[in-house]
């Protein structure tokens, strides 16, 4: 059993997981803040599943240590699992049962469930729960799991692609349950591929990248990695040297100089800036700009720029999942 601490609701030091002799989980070091929402992205074959899995012991580690609300989930058994909702990737259920005794059968696993919760969730996700499971769409099927990873309000959720098959509308009220578990002092572990919905639930990020987490922060401060695009537009004869000023720039990227500033009437400087603005506002004073654009970092450009050309799904999860 880990010692933890009540402020880390999960954390791994030098987690490793191989299939044969494939490396799917490459020393993995995480912290989870208790009460944060934590979002972890990655491409097909990064290990976002494989994590997940080492989390709820449904998969053993090759090496490294691991606790989960201060213990390790290899000896936590069922007390530990109850204080966790779960929503795998793809939700089995059973044919024959409609989603309402489905969710009874949860909850005799999960443990007590307020009167009148299961009932609000279904109405908030749109859900007939009368319906059988056989029945259900692939989104209806995700809205069930939702419901069952969140209805006894456990102190850590856990959910692999949560959005999967949802149409926008729901998506919108699977962050707002998000925000309320948050605000009680819940503690939400995501992974999805939507960068948007990330960007919006998280508090940090972490991305994985091939079996290895390449970046953990804010979303703010990985967004800020992407850097600022700038557009600026000016006179073509005063472009030279407002180029030559601008190379000057600490953290001044051109990514686009007229091929021949001198002719034309106006021209158009292309760039990314990842500096202080003062600055880039200090280097065009004095021009006659005809247009500045400075669009925020995005947080879609900052993750791509760190999964870089190694951005190709692979073997690292040996089979069982992302």
């Amino acid at each position: 059993m880990g010692t933890g601490s009540a402020s880390t609701a999960v954390r791994t030091r030098g987690l490793q997981k191989y299939f044969g002799r494939v490396e799917a989980l490459k020393g993995i070091d995480l912290e989870v803040p208790a009460g944060s929402v934590f979002g972890i992205i990655g491409p097909n074959g990064a290990g976002k599943t494989t994590l997940m899995r080492l989390l709820l012991d449904l998969l053993r580690p090759s090496s490294g240590e691991v606790t989960v609300l201060g213990v390790d989930p290899r000896s936590g058994g069922p007390a530990l699992r109850r204080r966790i909702g779960f929503l795998p990737g793809e939700l089995a259920v059973a044919d024959r049962v409609s989603g309402r005794e489905l969710l009874r059968f949860f909850s005799r696993i999960s443990g007590p469930v307020d009167p009148g919760t299961v009932p609000a969730l279904a109405e908030r996700l749109d859900l007939d729960l009368g319906r059988p499971a056989r029945a259900l769409s692939k989104g209806n099927r995700q809205k069930l799991g939702l419901i069952q990873a969140f209805m006894h309000q456990p102190p850590l959720l856990i959910l692999d692609e949560p959005t999967s098959g949802l149409d926008p509308l729901i998506q919108q009220e699977f962050l707002a349950l998000v925000r309320e578990a948050s605000s009680n002092g819940q503690t939400v572990l995501l992974s999805s591929h939507v960068l948007s919905e990330i960007e919006e639930a998280a508090d940090t990020v972490a991305i994985l990248r091939s079996g290895t987490v390449i970046s953990a922060a804010g979303t703010a401060a990985i967004r800020a990695s992407a850097g600022r695009r700038v557009r600026i537009g000016i006179a073509a004869a005063e472009a030279p040297a407002l180029v030559e000023r601008l190379r000057r720039v600490p953290g001044f990227e051109l990514l686009q100089v007229p091929a021949d500033p001198g002719s034309g009437d106006a021209a158009s400087i292309s760039a990314r800036f990842e500096g202080d603005m003062p600055d880039l506002i200090t280097a065009l004073a004095g021009y006659h700009l005809l247009d500045l654009v400075v669009q925020e970092p995005d947080l879609e450009e900052a993750v791509l720029r760190f999964y870089g050309p190694e951005n190709t799904a692979g073997p690292a999860d040996g089979g069982a999942g992302e």
